[in-house]
């Protein structure tokens, strides 16, 4: 596998290696929102729609129902969201690429009532990717991760279907190459 000079750190994403088995993150694009030495690694699977909707986890009505995305396999009755509107929701972490992670979860809600967002602005997400210290690191030494630069219009505006093969032909060269490894490498 190519070598990645991505350093690791909040907005890079971490793209599963074409031969990763397992199935909580097989063919997936993570976005890392924390990374540190002493508490270890939070990210979000950014192209795991679910079959629920976010009306479906609020006990009130929303106009602005958008699908939700599985996070991760860690704690799936929580809720998580990323935006690009942090003039309008305070209090969230800014990430590079302009994405923020989380923020006032009160003006969320009402702008879900309201039905002032869209899926280009604001995505909600159950459950997240948790690594404890070294365990990332552990796992790029295996080969298991690529690491990428984030950016908000691969994140709002790339069809998440199609999210891991875009990024690995952004990536160009070898990355580009890797894309286009099928699925399951027996079929060929």
């Amino acid at each position: 596998m190519p070598d990645s000079d991505v350093e690791l750190t909040p907005g890079t994403f971490l793209i599963s290696a074409p031969m990763m088995q397992d199935p909580n993150f097989r063919r997936s694009v993570v976005l890392l929102c924390e990374h540190n030495d002493e508490e270890g690694t939070f990210g979000l699977i950014l192209n795991r729609e679910l079959d629920a909707q976010l009306g479906d986890v609020l006990d009130e009505y929303v106009a602005y129902n958008p699908p939700l995305y599985l996070g991760g396999p860690v704690q799936r009755e929580t809720l998580h969201f990323l935006h690009t509107r942090p003039d309008d929701i305070p209090g969230g972490v800014p990430l590079p690429g302009e994405v923020t992670w989380g923020g006032n979860f009160e003006v969320v809600q009402q702008l879900a009532k309201s039905g002032d967002a869209s899926p280009e602005n604001l995505r909600f997400f159950l459950g997240y990717a948790g690594w404890g210290p070294g365990q990332l690191e552990g796992e790029l030494d295996e080969e298991a991760w690529i690491p990428a630069p984030g950016a908000a219009d691969l994140v709002f505006d790339t069809d998440p279907d199609q999210l891991w093969r875009t990024i690995l032909r952004r990536m160009g060269g070898e990355y580009a190459v890797l894309a286009n490894f099928p699925d399951d490498p027996r079929m060929n």
